[in-house]
């Protein structure tokens, strides 16, 4: 009879172990949301190390901050500067109302980009579509692309038409400014019509532990060449610092090809694969957790350099002019 009123008490105790709160588990309060964004972080995010940031003692300087009857946009505005520590444009703290990020990642370097002089003056009114691609002749017979969004598809058909249209040209300028990524199925597809053969652009690796050094050994990335038309000739891609996502991948993978040449300013980064997580209070945060690295094994989150370093001028600007574009131009016709 006793044995049976034991197995019968612990039958009844089951429901409350299964509901005991896990060591990762926190409450939906201040305090709690905080140490649980502190603790995603410290977990999976690639690059404290890297960066040499103590994460242990940016928990010290924010956690006496917060306190139990603090407001929601307070304890917003405290998690998203500690978040900010990390000075990484890819970290997004978001609510229902508001998104916190890393601004000075892109306010510290010019804009170089001007779209209205771009339509006015070098795309014209008479240039051409193709999926998500914009496409003209110059005047000196170099041929233009503004692909402004790798959100917008572009098939093999459009890749097709715009090369061959553009096969008289003597050069190629790619513009990618502005373009903030998208889907990487597109960036791979252009980029694969500047190759003729197979060729190793990067490696990446992925978080395997809790360590901030877990991580599996580099995979290497390779890109094959496209089975349809393909571009022989010299071809500048343009850069600034808002081209990222998706567009610093297609970057990097055209830094491999002889015939191109980066031009403008270094990329916003951001290649490797997001991670996303949620807080108790339901707001959300994301930020890349796969490490990518060129073919010399050298991180590309943070931004790939160009290999000429050229500023838009004001005067330029001022009189309708893309110092940028006018720099590859020139760069083309030196080496044709």
């Amino acid at each position: 009879m006793r044995t049976k009123t034991i197995y019968c008490l612990l039958l009844a105790l089951l429901p409350l172990f299964g509901s005991c709160i896990r060591e990762d588990d926190f409450n939906n309060s201040p305090q709690g949301n905080f140490e649980a964004l502190w603790k995603i972080i410290d977990e999976q995010y690639c690059f404290l190390d890297y960066k040499q940031i103590d994460w242990d003692a940016i928990h010290n300087k924010y956690q006496p901050l917060i306190t139990p009857g603090m407001s929601n946009d307070g304890l917003f505005e405290i998690l998203g500067n500690m978040l900010a520590e990390l000075k990484d444009g890819h970290v997004n703290l978001y609510s229902s109302s508001n998104m916190a990020r890393y601004w000075d990642w892109y306010l510290d370097y010019p804009r170089n980009y001007n779209e209205g002089i771009i339509e006015r003056n070098y795309l014209g009114r008479d240039y051409r579509i193709a999926g998500g691609a914009k496409y003209t002749i110059l005047d000196d017979n170099i041929g233009y692309v503004s692909y402004p969004d790798f959100s917008s598809g572009i098939g093999n058909g459009n890749l097709d038409e715009i090369l061959s249209y553009l096969s008289v040209c003597n050069g190629l300028i790619i513009d990618v400014r502005n373009n903030g990524g998208g889907d990487l199925t597109y960036a791979t597809r252009f980029a694969a019509r500047f190759t003729n053969e197979k060729v190793l652009t990067g490696y990446i690796q992925h978080k395997t532990g809790k360590g901030h050094n877990d991580f599996s050994s580099p995979a290497a990335i390779y890109l094959e060449p496209s089975n349809s038309i393909r571009w022989q000739k010299p071809v500048a891609v343009l850069t600034n610092r808002h081209s990222y996502s998706a567009t610093n991948d297609f970057v990097n993978s055209m830094s491999c090809f002889p015939n191109v040449i980066l031009v403008g300013d270094k990329t916003g980064g951001g290649s490797g694969l997001p991670f996303s997580s949620e807080l108790p209070n339901g707001w959300g945060v994301r930020f890349s957790a796969s490490p990518h690295l060129n073919a010399e094994k050298q991180h590309i989150e943070f931004g790939i350099d160009p290999d000429k370093k050229v500023d838009m001028s004001k005067e330029d600007e001022d009189n309708g002019i893309d110092t940028i574009i006018e720099e590859a131009r020139k760069l083309l016709k030196v080496n044709p």
